[in-house]
């Protein structure tokens, strides 16, 4: 019996593979073809179809990596396929088996209008139904050689992914270029079996059912003629019309089947190329509703629909029609699928407010479901995000990538750490690519965690990543699959139809509290500094921007014009590159080139709104901004949420020079220096490491016993798979300590600061770094500049401290978690690194050390018992990677990386210190301080932006947040006349559920906050 089962999976695989499928264009005659190489990069249709095009064949080469051609297409249908129906199939060279990564092709008429896009498993474009004969055939297909950057030979140093090194031998070769009759039963045929061997092979062995389908098929495969398919399909057909006729089980899971094409905004490709991408795929999509009035598919990310409107409003238009009647649905109401681990507390509003703004204005739409699937981890911050976004659920796929734990829950509550929860769901198929086979839906079914109280689950379908999305393929499964005996019913139907019913059915789902963590790709903290460089600095000169551009004009009375298109052209910009693999470091060379790019374009724009900014407000020497006499000097600014050296939080004063300085001497015996600021004493020894921090107000030593401190760690770093995206715990089982010094030097006693300099070298690489006391501060300030030319390394810098903590805190965006420095579980052992943003805090009742960066994301956190008794907490921020794929030249070159140790600190001077390491004081001559636009007073009350209203009404708008976890209340006071003032959401909204506001007082607003609350106030000048 187990052997009639084999024969007949097996008679079927081929059967069905080597003739059913191949005879569905069972005749053709060839097309005409010629081409034109564009000889750079892609061209505007226009200057395409005005090219001087040449005689080309089936069989020629084309395409040199990143290349582009335009084929010319033409022919004539015969007299003799009256009546059938007739398409021009066109292989560019395809891999079949890699839809979205390799050539791909956009077909337009003699006009110029776009038609469908030709890919791996959809090269057919339709020409006559019902043919009369005689038709001339005539069209053009754009077509991209994009190389195979992540081919069969897997993860393999490759110099295709910098258009700088590559060669131009062709990628492909024209495989296929004909006019072929298509016919529809022996189609019909395929997908009848190809369901019905699906299911039959996920049935148990032993099913009544699994035999019923077993015997059809053998009888179906009776009936048909090999030789013949065509003539022999209907009469091969007739025996399992019955069996799929057959109605599911009324306990059948329910399966809603959302069609979809996740596609990387950047990965194995630039930007450009997923600007063509997204072009084709929508174009695919719009074309493929026209013979199929259920199909409903979903897209997500703002930027590629605006690019679809800018680069090609005709398809846009399509795309407009189909969203006003609910089958093309937008999602996600974000700019881009963006990371969220790394972008800051305000980046990540603005990915929604920008998102769905969009949706709202250009499609009329308002986005209700997020929808994350691919990215790399979830901050717990995100909950509270949705909510004040308002939006409403929650879908992503990644966590079934984890490798040491299985996520407990397909749908659930996900409580965020201000105790915001939204109805989350990650579909148990599996995969946001499904094709909808008989082994997907079978898994579907099996591993749904919630089938005990819940029978739905989502199924996102189609080919991704440029794959042209759903096909007419999966449409027909999706059919036969309705209401299948043996199989989940699947249903055509929008995410928020899902989402509505299952929130019904299941409304007491279980809640997961935290972030969800993915216990996979930890390396994205690290690979690509420079791009995690120039993110980081970019959202604090926004930050920057917008407060002193907001202060100017409100204090000029419209005399200084608030940039605000120059600021959201930028906030896109930034926006675009937290794309989940731009800011990760998970792209090829070219991507990061261009985000480099775009980097310093964006530093220099926002110096320069800050720049203007600031003259307005300091005025000239001897003059106020208003033409008041003050007195001349150095009007320094303040752009952190907390006062810092008699300057105001978010303003600027006249600061005087300074007349005390630290010190700096010399150990007596010569080996090392001692830095003395009247706050810390840190000895550094001879080999220019932090042996010894006192907190000079307590007398405590930070630093543990026989440790030392800013030590230079250097792990091997070959992870099993995935290079950029991994680092595998195993990393750790080989260090080198770089505890030589070439150099040592005193560079700088006073007067506002005293700092030693550090040099060496090793391996192929060197560094040099600068240990700073400034007056005043109760921190070590550390600068380290590395020429960097190791390869599959990764550079640990390390913080032995004394203190016992048996957990971290990390800061994320709008407040921080708690994360285990124990592996008491797989579930803490798994988080041996972590994502932080600004700081770290480890302590232990009463007292704790933080450790600051400036643009540092992966960590990891220790613990060891000494001999004494005493625990060592050690901190590591992990600086720099060298993996070699896909880009072999990950972060070659120059760094330069800042951070710092705070002894005796507390959360909030970590909050504080976080702040001020990450947005330096600005001077310029001038003669008047600035007040405040906004002074807040509260616990733990931190502003995160001060901006001008986006609906241009000049109202000013103030995000804030509670940041030590803990309850407070608090009084935010403006500097100008207040006409009203609320709560609003993020995108500048009343909230239904708004806060308690007391703005009975104007212009004082006092308020209450929960733990971590966000609270955006919107207010109206009088």
């Amino acid at each position: 019996m187990h052997d009639d089962h084999e024969l007949v999976e097996q008679r079927l695989e081929r059967v069905l593979g080597e003739r059913i499928w191949t005879s569905v264009h069972p005749v053709s005659v060839p097309l005409q073809v010629a081409r034109w190489d564009v000889p750079e990069e892609p061209v505007p249709v226009a200057e395409a179809l005005r090219a001087s095009y040449r005689s080309a064949a089936v069989g020629d080469p084309w395409g040199p990596p990143w290349g582009t051609t335009w084929f010319h297409f033409a022919g004539t249908v015969p007299h003799a396929w009256a009546g059938r129906t007739v398409e021009a199939v066109v292989d560019l060279g395809f891999d079949p088996d890699r839809p979205g990564f390799s050539a791909e092709g956009l077909v337009h008429d003699p006009s110029g209008t776009v038609l469908k896009g030709l890919n791996p498993r959809n090269h057919w474009v339709r020409a006559a139904s019902p043919a009369v004969g005689g038709e001339k055939i005539d069209f053009y297909v754009e077509a991209a050689a994009n190389p195979l950057i992540l081919g069969p030979a897997g993860f393999r140093p490759t110099s295709l992914g910098d258009p700088a090194a590559i060669n131009g031998a062709p990628q492909y070769r024209l495989a296929r270029a004909d006019l072929a009759v298509f016919d529809e039963e022996v189609w019909g045929l395929s997908l009848d079996l190809e369901v019905l061997g699906g299911l039959m092979h996920r049935l148990p062995a032993q099913s009544a059912r699994r035999w019923e389908i077993l015997r059809a098929v053998a009888a179906c495969l009776d009936r048909l003629d090999p030789g013949d398919v065509p003539g022999t399909a209907t009469a091969a057909r007739a025996p399992l019309a019955p069996v799929l006729a057959a109605p599911a089980e009324r306990s059948a899971h329910r399966l809603s089947a959302v069609g979809h094409a996740h596609i990387d905004s950047a990965w194995l490709w630039p930007l450009r190329e997923t600007v063509r991408k997204v072009a084709r795929t929508a174009a695919n999509v719009t074309a493929l509703m026209d013979d199929h009035p259920g199909l409903v598919f979903a897209m997500s990310q703002a930027q590629q629909l605006a690019w679809l409107r800018d680069h090609h409003p005709g398809v846009f238009e399509r795309v407009r029609s189909r969203v006003a009647e609910g089958r093309f649905v937008p999602v996600g109401g974000m700019w881009v699928e963006s990371d969220t681990n790394m972008p800051g507390s305000e980046a990540l509003a603005r990915q929604f407010s920008f998102g769905k703004r969009f949706f709202r204005e250009e499609l009329g739409v308002d986005t209700r479901e997020v929808w994350l699937p691919d990215s790399f981890g979830y901050s717990a911050a995100l909950p509270q995000l949705v909510k004040l976004s308002g939006s409403r659920w929650f879908l992503t796929q990644k966590i079934s990538w984890s490798q040491t734990n299985t996520f407990p829950h397909h749908t659930f509550w996900w409580e965020g750490i201000d105790g915001t929860r939204v109805f989350t769901h990650f579909p148990p198929i599996d995969t946001y690519n499904a094709e909808l086979t008989g082994h997907e839906l079978g898994h579907a079914a099996d591993n749904f965690r919630e089938k005990g109280r819940a029978t739905r689950s989502l199924a996102p379908f189609g080919h991704g990543d440029g794959g042209g999305g759903p096909t007419r393929e999966m449409l027909g499964r999706a059919d036969r699959l309705a209401d299948l005996e043996g199989s989940p019913r699947v249903r055509l139907e929008r995410p928020q139809d899902f989402f509505a019913a299952a929130e019904e059915e299941y409304p007491d789902a279980p809640v997961w509290l935290g972030e969800l963590y993915l216990e996979l790709h930890r390396g994205t903290y690290t690979s690509q500094a420079a791009t995690k460089q120039g993110n980081r600095r970019s959202e604090h000169l926004l930050r920057e921007a917008e407060l002193w551009a907001a202060t100017a004009a409100v204090a000029s009375h419209a005399q200084y014009d608030y940039p605000y298109d120059r600021l959201d052209d930028l906030w896109r910009k930034v926006l675009l590159n937290q794309f989940h693999d731009i800011l990760p470091g998970s792209s090829i060379a070219w991507v990061h080139r261009e985000a480099a790019r775009a980097y310093s374009e964006i530093a220099g724009e926002l110096d320069l709104i800050i720049e203007s900014a600031q003259t307005a407000l300091a005025g000239s020497p001897g003059a106020g901004p208003a033409g008041d006499p003050g007195p001349p000097g150095e009007v320094v600014f303040n752009p952190c949420p907390h006062e810092r050296d008699g300057v105001p939080a978010l303003g600027a004063a006249i600061r005087a020079v300074p007349t005390t300085a630290p010190e700096v001497t010399a150990v007596p015996d010569g080996d090392g220096h001692v830095l003395d600021n009247g706050l810390l004493r840190v000895a550094v020894d001879g080999r220019g490491l932090v042996t010894s921090v006192v907190d000079l107000g307590t007398g405590r030593e930070a630093i543990a016993p026989g440790s030392a401190a800013n030590l230079l760690q250097l792990h091997r770093d070959l992870p099993n798979a995935w290079d950029a995206w991994d680092i595998d715990p195993f990393y750790r089982g080989n260090v080198t300590d770089l505890v030589a010094a070439e150099e040592i030097d005193v560079v700088s006693a006073g007067p506002g600061n005293a700092s030693v300099s550090v040099r060496r070298t090793f391996g192929s690489s060197s560094v040099l770094q600068v240990l700073t006391l400034h007056r005043g501060a109760r921190r070590l300030d550390i600068t380290t500049e590395v020429d960097w030319h190791e390869r599959e390394r990764v550079l640990k810098v390390a913080f032995p401290l004394d203190v016992r903590a048996d957990t971290a805190a990390s800061e994320i965006q709008f407040g921080h978690v708690h994360r285990p420095t124990h592996t008491n579980t797989s579930w803490d052992a798994a988080k041996f690194e972590t994502c932080a943003h600004r700081w770290i805090h480890v302590a232990e009742p009463g007292y704790g050390h933080a450790v600051v960066n400036d643009s540092t994301y992966g960590h990891d956190v220790t613990r060891d018992v000494r001999a004494d008794g005493g625990t060592t907490t050690t901190v590591r921020l992990s600086l720099l990677r060298a993996p070699r794929f896909p880009d072999p030249e990950t972060d070659q070159g120059s760094h330069r990386f800042g951070y710092a140790l705070v002894p005796g600190a507390a959360i909030a001077d970590a909050v504080r210190e976080g702040y001020r390491i990450n947005l330096p004081e600005r001077g310029l001559l001038g003669g008047a301080p600035v007040t405040p636009l906004v002074e807040v007073d509260g616990a733990g009350v931190v502003v995160e932006s001060v901006k001008l209203a986006d609906d241009r009404s000049g109202d000013v708008v103030v995000r804030l947040y509670e940041a030590l976890g803990a309850r407070t209340e608090g009084t935010l006071t403006a500097s100008f006349p207040v006409g009203r003032a609320a709560a609003v959401d993020l995108l500048e909204a009343p909230l239904d559920d708004a806060p308690p506001v007391d703005a009975a007082h104007l212009p004082a607003v006092a308020f209450r906050l929960r733990p971590f609350q966000i609270l955006t106030l919107r207010l109206a000048r009088a």
